[in-house]
């Protein structure tokens, strides 16, 4: 009787390994994609038909409660025959930036609802290949615009440790635009600026801007950005340098953005504006340029270091200042002594005088 992994262990350990090669991600690459662990070696690649040969994912545009039909080629590399689990998932966007779809006990809202594979499973002896087919059917109440999935092929199996089991995923992308009106939208928010100075009270320092991009419209998009800190009344600008293009984020999505900036002046009061042109990618793969969207916050700059000097110096002067007024009183105090003894003697001399 084997032993089983606690609870909350099994939970977080039972899918170890993750497979998604290539042809899943955003990437270009027209051949197969592979999953190899010694004897256990497959590949899959979209099959050649009406939407062409060579594909690197799986795209369509269907209308509201219209259907796609499509394949999958599955090859065994092996030498030991290949039992393979085949669904589909939505996907999603990491937080390295890549492509992932829902695991298999997830529930898929979208294309892995929408597409159903002519088998759930394939077994494949050494050396041959088998063609998947699958349909995309769209609900006639599906909202227009863009969404992303992806079909699977599955093999899992038991780790070397007691209670783990190894889940292996190899799959190709599908992106699906639901025809209708297509309303491209990105909003730049939560904008905030960190500024560091430096040791030099009157050396530059650095600051960050973080911001969060928001697909708020209904299609894939990507986009160019720009980051600029300026002191009051737009003096003293201040401009980042290249920052990295975002995934391409499917409706709905947010990336977070860290930009550092550097000799930054400590004017006080900073803004950062920052401008992001968003990119749309059309059905035929050509991408356009959208009006930039434009967002400005405020944050303070206080250059500590030059204020503590300052305070440093008025101290020392306040000090000085201080010093000089007791040593004019004291010098006050001793003529006042001078004149009070002299009129004192000269009294006592009058008064001997007339005695």
């Amino acid at each position: 009787m084997h032993a089983v992994a606690p609870p909350r262990r099994t939970a977080a350990v039972r899918t170890a390994l993750l497979v998604l090669l290539a042809a899943l991600a955003f990437g270009t690459s027209t051949g197969p994609a592979r999953a190899a662990d010694g004897d256990v070696t497959w590949t899959v690649r979209t099959a050649a038909g009406d939407y062409g040969e060579d594909r690197s994912s799986f795209g369509y545009t269907v209308n509201p409660g219209g259907a796609a039909e499509d394949a999958l080629v599955v090859a065994n590399h092996g030498t030991e025959p290949l039992s393979l689990a085949v669904y589909a998932a939505d996907g999603f966007t990491t937080d390295k930036g890549q492509l992932d779809l829902l695991t298999e006990g997830k529930k898929s809202r979208a294309v892995g609802a929408w597409v159903r594979a002519g088998r759930e499973s394939v077994r494949i002896a050494p050396g041959r290949s088998a063609e998947i087919p699958f349909t995309v059917k769209v609900p006639r109440d599906a909202a227009p615009g863009d969404y992303v999935g992806g079909i699977l092929t599955s093999l899992k199996q038991a780790g070397d440790t007691e209670g783990i089991t190894v889940d292996r995923r190899l799959g190709i992308r599908i992106k699906l635009r639901v025809s209708g009106a297509l309303k491209p939208a990105l909003a730049v928010e939560d904008v905030h600026i960190d500024y560091r100075g430096t040791a030099n009270p009157f050396g530059r320092g650095g600051a960050t801007v973080s911001y969060s991009l928001h697909n708020t419209g209904n299609a894939l998009l990507s986009g160019t950005q720009k980051v600029t800190l300026t002191g009051p009344f737009g003096t003293l600008s201040t401009e980042a340098g290249t920052i990295p293009a975002p995934p391409e984020l499917l409706p709905g999505e947010r990336w977070k953005v860290t930009v550092p900036v550097h000799d930054v002046t400590p004017a006080l009061r900073l803004a950062a504006t920052v401008a992001v042109t968003p990119l749309l990618t059309d059905a035929a793969g050509s991408t356009r340029a959208l009006d930039p969207v434009r967002t400005t916050a405020h944050g303070w700059a206080v250059p500590w270091t030059l204020l503590l000097l300052v305070v440093l110096v008025l101290g020392a002067a306040v000090a000085a200042f201080v010093l000089v007024r007791r040593a004019r009183a004291r010098r006050a105090r001793r003529e006042e002594e001078r004149v009070r003894e002299a009129v004192e003697q000269a009294l006592r001399d009058k008064e001997e005088q007339h005695s």
